[in-house]
């Protein structure tokens, strides 16, 4: 019998190589149907991304897809040749995005690896990669810096060169109207939208608790991250994962985020379009079983350059597993709270 090897065992951190760029395989269009199915795994009630009549009043072709779950598939693109060998995805950064995405649209992805750096135990390294989601004309829908923990093929095999880039702290607020139409403010119903408060009401370091919990269920995170196409194998294969120092599948980190962001409602319920991703650090891994909890804090009010509509909002929302946030779990020493497992910086628009 003839043995070939024709499948794909995902890359290791050897493999990667300084500045090239990968063009990721399958590109998918998203449909009404994924927007129906990531408003069942999450709850989000953001009125824009929910009714056609409301986002088409205030100036959308019609209601946009969520910006996480253009996230989440452009993301997913990237796994099988970035993470499929991770060890865990460690944070983001720089991220903008670019123009709404709607139902019939079809998204690619293209990365180029921007930083590598092994760890002192020679069994992982860190990868830098930047992503580019793409529309079908070819315009850009979303970009963003992530870096993920990868194992090495051999712990002997010299490490690729290092280099970890230099990201700004957080995006430039003149640049964060280019992904939201005109808003017409006075179509925006506030009480349909669920919320009655606008940008001048919110202050630099004001703290919301989210006061809502979701418990994450096996069948949710599983069904979610198969929806993103994202096949890394620490979130599928209970018997491999029996052998780990969890023993059981970690939750995808953006699962995390879009249950603090879908959280983030009750409280930032006309923070309506991410504009931008500055930062965003996973703490701590979730499970099922565990019930997530969210509180926001607001960092920043700044004008959105050229936009008397909208304003922009510098929002860092904190998840906790297991402990309600009316005490706002931060660090403590430097060190996070031990019930911490998301903290995410984010600019996001809102109607003056």
């Amino acid at each position: 019998m003839t043995v070939t090897t024709k499948t794909n065992p995902g890359r290791f951190f050897e493999d990667f190589r300084l500045g090239e760029t990968i063009h990721h395989a399958t590109p998918r269009t998203v449909t009404a149907a994924d927007a129906a199915l990531y408003t069942a795994l999450y709850g989000s009630r953001f009125a824009v991304q929910s009714s056609d009549e409301f986002a088409h009043r205030i100036g959308y072709e019609r209601s946009p897809l969520d910006d996480l779950l253009v996230f989440h598939v452009v993301f997913g693109k990237t796994v099988p040749d970035v993470s499929l060998n991770a060890v865990a995805n460690l944070g983001y950064a720089n991220g903008h995005f670019l123009r709404p995405v709607y139902p019939g649209d079809t998204l690619s992805t293209v990365s180029e690896v921007i930083g590598l750096k092994e760890n002192s135990n020679r069994k992982t390294g860190v990868v830098y990669v930047r992503s580019r989601g793409f529309n079908q004309h070819g315009y850009g829908v979303l970009d963003y810096v992530r870096w993920v923990m990868v194992r090495k093929r051999d712990e002997a095999a010299p490490a690729p060169e290092e280099h970890v880039p230099d990201l700004p702290a957080a995006a430039d607020p003149s640049t964060l109207g280019v992904g939201c139409p005109p808003i017409d403010g006075e179509a925006y119903d506030d009480v349909l939208a669920g919320s009655l408060h606008r940008w001048g009401d919110y202050a630099r370091g004001e703290r919301i608790d989210h006061v809502d919990g979701m418990t994450v269920e096996e069948a949710e995170h599983q069904l979610a991250t198969r929806l993103y196409q994202n096949t890394a194998k620490v979130h599928f294969d209970q018997h491999a994962a029996a052998g780990t120092r969890f023993a059981r599948r970690l939750i995808y980190g953006g699962h995390v985020i879009s249950l603090a962001r879908a959280l983030s409602f009750n409280g930032l319920g006309n923070a309506f379009h991410i504009a931008a991703i500055n930062g965003g650090r996973h703490v701590a891994p979730l499970f099922a079983g565990d019930t997530v909890y969210a509180w926001s804090e607001i960092l920043d009010v700044a004008e959105a350059a050229g936009r008397p509509d909208v304003g922009a909002l510098r929002i860092r929302t904190v998840a906790t597993k297991n402990r309600p946030c009316a005490d706002f779990p931060d660090r403590t020493g430097g060190e996070y709270d031990p019930a911490v497992i998301l903290d995410f910086d984010y600019w996001a628009l809102i109607p003056r």
